[in-house]
């Protein structure tokens, strides 16, 4: 199956105009807001960056978050980060065990009895991030990633029924899901919805990418702001000083 983590805002959106003191404080004020709801359960607290599965088909394979993003969670100044909400949406076909993996990370549960899920579903997990919360809702959407612009999202080929195959025949499964994914894009994972190994590795692993993204892309839209504040053509004043000053006095009455 494909599962696409896509961020809140899209790339290249324009942000309303503001004055630097009105941005300053909203920025303070936001950072400061949590969302509402129960506090986030131990196993969802990420404090270092989560490892990928195999070097060989990965997006990123460095071990610990962006600088900035370091920088900007030890401050507590990540803006809206912590209200936004994330998409992680599930793409396959019949049988591949879409539902049975969101339940397994979701509600730690496995269900045998399959039935197929109509239409969209979706599920929505808390997260606390390098101390900051972060949500990902869930969801399962037939022909999702059209619904986002080219790298606006995370791409991760998973196999979900890693429990069926062992030894020779999974290490050749594998040989061929990692081809797939680097031809994709994708980062792979193996994981077993049935007894879960590798399902809380992965979604760990999903939501740290996907919050890294979305406090990058605040900062930069932030420092955008500041340029455009800073060179904006506003005002104008052209001249020395003292031949503005002359121009603006009235002109004098006598014709000698």
């Amino acid at each position: 199956m494909v599962i696409s983590a896509a961020l809140p805002a899209r790339p290249g959106r324009a942000e309303p105009r503001t004055s630097a003191a009105a941005a300053g404080l909203s920025g303070r004020m936001r950072s400061s807001l949590t969302p509402l709801g129960p506090p986030v359960s131990r196993d969802r607290i990420i404090a270092t960056f989560p490892k990928w599965y195999t070097p060989a088909a990965c997006l990123q394979l460095k071990e610990d978050f962006h600088g900035q993003v370091n920088a900007a969670c030890q401050r507590r100044n990540t803006g809206t980060v912590g209200l936004n909400l994330s998409k992680v949406v599930v793409v396959g076909d019949l049988y591949v065990g879409k539902t049975s993996l969101i339940h397994r990370f979701c509600k730690n549960v496995f269900d045998r009895d399959y039935k197929a899920t109509i239409g969209v579903d979706f599920e929505i997990e808390r997260f606390e991030i390098a101390g900051i919360p972060y949500s990902l809702q869930m969801q399962w959407l037939e022909d999702a990633l059209r619904e986002n612009e080219p790298g606006s999202c995370f791409v991760f080929l998973v196999g979900t029924k890693k429990d069926l195959l062992s030894g020779a025949a999974c290490a050749q499964a594998e040989v061929q899901a990692v081809q797939l994914a680097n031809e994709m894009q994708a980062e792979y994972w193996s994981v077993s919805a049935k007894t879960g190994e590798n399902v809380k590795a992965f979604f760990l692993r999903v939501a740290a990418l996907a919050f890294e993204q979305s406090v990058l892309q605040n900062l930069e839209r932030r420092d955008g702001s500041r340029l455009q504040l800073g060179t904006g053509d506003l005002i104008r004043m052209e001249g020395s000083l003292a031949e503005t000053q002359e121009s603006k006095r009235p002109s004098s009455l006598g014709c000698c």
